[in-house]
Order: structure tokens, then sequence, then C-alpha cells
């Protein structure tokens, strides 16, 4: 009789990497890619890099750098600020919109 209940070891499983920056170029595709000077992380696009440097390595940054840190984490927090209010929307009505078929069918 086999255990179907054992437990995985590491060399039992292949690794599978789950930081997007230690993906394959083949994996990226034809989109530009922007690296840290520093950590020499990859990123998908200048915004993501701007903030990642604003974050992990705020000391580093110039004047220039800093304003551009500035202005992607504002649009970053419109952009985030805006998907609360639309998803709010949509749960308060789907809310409605269930309560109002349970009472038609209910009755």
């Amino acid at each position: 009789m086999t255990d179907t209940h054992s437990a995985v070891t590491a060399g039992d499983r292949e690794e599978t990497p789950s930081d997007p920056s230690d993906r394959a170029a083949s994996d990226v595709g034809d989109s530009p890619e922007y690296v840290c000077g520093d950590c020499d992380r990859r990123f998908y696009t200048e915004d993501l890099l701007v903030l990642h440097r604003g974050v992990a390595h705020p000391n580093a940054l110039d004047d220039a750098e800093r304003e551009a840190y500035r202005k992607a984490y504002a649009a970053e927090e419109r952009a985030i600020r805006s998907f609360r209010i639309r998803a709010l929307g949509i749960l308060v009505a789907l809310y409605f919109g269930f309560l109002f078929l349970y009472v038609f069918y209910a009755s």
C-alpha cells in the first residue's frame, strides 16, 4: 500500500521562479526591459522601475528621480483608488441585485 499523503521533498518538485525578475528572456517576449542599476532586477515598464527604486533604493535617487517617483506614486495611488471605488460599486450593485431577486422569487 502506498501513502498518497506523503510529504513532497525539495528534490521531488521542480523549482519554479516566483520572482518575475528571474524569468528567462524567452518568457518576456518583445516587451522592453528596464533594469535597476543597484540590484539588477528587471521590470516590464519604466513606472515599475521608478517605483521600485523609490521604495528599495531611496538614498540612491537624485532630484529628478525623486520627482519621477513622486509622480509615479501619485498615478499609482489614483489608479488604486479608482479600482477600489469601482469594485465597491460592483459589490453594492451585486448585493442589491441578489436582494431584489430574492424578494421577487421568495414572494
